[in-house]
């Protein structure tokens, strides 16, 4: 079985010969290359000859697809704190009364 898909920056794959998972960071057109990170933080390189002659097919994002960045701040994942937020009809509770 040969790769028929294409390389996208941000997509997840897996190489199911090798049994990796690893995320395309960058795809060099005048080198021919595709960077990848791997879900344990390594980084590599595929030209474009080695990416079509391999077993890779896109995969849903890990769940902790977060884990190879070291410095990612909670803000950088695309969500934010649901238990900051007040409802919509209610006004932010102000405890400082009810602490000593």
């Amino acid at each position: 079985m040969t790769t028929i898909t294409d390389p996208v920056i941000g997509r997840w794959y897996k190489d199911f010969e090798n049994n990796l998972t690893f995320k395309v960071v960058a795809i060099d057109s005048k080198e021919e290359t595709i960077d990848v990170q791997y879900a344990n933080g390594d980084l590599g390189e595929y030209d474009n000859d080695a990416w079509y002659a391999s077993t890779f097919d896109y995969i849903e994002d890990p769940e902790d697809w977060s884990a190879p960045f070291d410095d990612i701040e909670p803000d950088d994942l695309g969500y934010s704190d649901p238990d900051r937020h007040a409802r919509p009809d209610q006004e932010d509770l102000d405890i400082s009364n009810f602490l000593d």
